[in-house]
C-alpha cells in the first residue's frame, strides 16, 4: 500500500455575531465537505471576533501550519468588516483598491441602479498582489494571497466561492468513510474498539453515542484513503457489534 498524500487546511470563521450566538455558522460543514471531495483535510477551525490582533494572529499562525487557510466573514461594506485590512497586515502588504474588483462593482451597481458609495467600494479592497475569488451571487469578490483564501460569510456566497476555488486546489487522495450504527452503548464496545484502532493505526475511527426515540446507541465512523483497508477494519467493527448481539446498520 502506497503512502497516502495528505493535504491539510484550516478555517477561520470571523465575526462577533457568531460568537454572540446571534448567527449560527453553517459554512463549516459545507467547506469541510467540499475540501474532503478533493482530498484536502480540514484539520483546525477557529472562530475569532472582529478584532484586528485576533484575526492577524489566527491568519499568521494557521497559514504557516497548514497547506491552505480559508477565512469566512468580514469582507462587507460596514465598519466592522475588517478582514481585508487584517490579512494585509498579516502579510505586511499595503491595502489597495483592486482595479478589477472595482470594475466589477461599478458594473454591478450600474446594472442595478443602486448607489456605489464609499462604503460599498470598501468591498474592492485587497492586499496588494492578491488574486480575486469570483462571487457569482452578488459580484463583490473574495481574494487569495499565497495560501490564504478570503471568502464571504453569507452562506450562499461562501458556498459558491468554495465551489469555484476547490477546482484550483492541489488536493490529495480522497478520504473515504464508512459508518456503522448499532444499539449498543459505546462503553460496552470501548475495549474492543481500542484493539481495532491499535490494529489499524492509520485509520481514523470515531465513536459517537446517540439518543433517538427513547433509545441509546452508537455510531462508529471510520475514515481513510485506502478503501480496501477501510473495508477490512469495518468488518472487524461489524463483528464486534455482532458479538454483543446486534446487527450493524448504516443509519440511526
Amino acid at each position: 500500500m502506497s503512502e497516502a498524500k495528505t493535504v491539510t487546511a484550516a478555517l477561520v470563521i470571523i465575526g462577533n455575531e457568531i460568537l454572540s450566538g446571534r448567527t449560527q455558522d453553517v459554512n463549516l460543514a459545507y467547506i469541510a465537505g467540499a475540501l474532503g471531495e478533493i482530498g484536502v483535510r480540514l484539520m483546525e477551525v477557529r472562530v475569532v471576533p472582529d478584532v484586528e490582533n485576533e484575526i492577524v494572529d489566527a491568519v499568521n499562525t494557521l497559514r504557516a501550519k497548514y497547506d491552505y487557510l480559508f477565512t469566512t466573514g468580514g469582507i462587507g461594506p460596514t465598519h466592522d468588516d475588517i478582514t481585508a485590512e487584517c490579512v494585509a497586515k498579516a502579510f505586511g502588504l499595503p491595502l489597495i483598491q483592486h482595479p478589477e474588483a472595482r470594475r466589477r462593482l461599478v458594473e454591478r451597481y450600474e446594472q442595478t441602479g443602486m448607489e456605489l458609495n464609499e462604503a460599498r467600494l470598501r468591498m474592492a479592497n485587497t492586499p496588494e498582489g492578491a488574486e480575486l475569488i469570483d462571487n457569482p451571487i452578488s459580484t463583490a469578490p473574495g481574494f487569495k494571497i499565497e495560501n490564504v483564501y478570503v471568502m464571504a460569510g453569507v452562506p450562499m456566497i461562501a458556498q459558491a466561492m468554495i465551489d469555484g476555488v476547490k477546482q484550483t486546489l492541489a488536493g490529495g487522495d480522497p478520504v473515504h468513510s464508512r459508518t456503522l450504527v448499532c444499539s449498543i452503548g459505546e462503553g460496552n464496545m470501548a475495549e474492543g474498539l481500542g484493539k481495532i484502532q491499535d490494529s489499524y493505526p492509520v485509520i481514523d475511527i470515531g465513536s459517537y453515542p446517540y439518543y433517538r426515540r427513547g433509545k441509546y446507541g452508537t455510531s462508529i465512523v471510520l475514515r481513510h484513503t485506502d478503501e480496501a483497508l477501510l473495508e477490512s477494519a469495518s468488518e472487524e467493527v461489524a463483528a464486534l457489534m455482532r458479538s454483543f448481539g446486534d446487527e450493524p446498520r448504516d443509519e440511526i
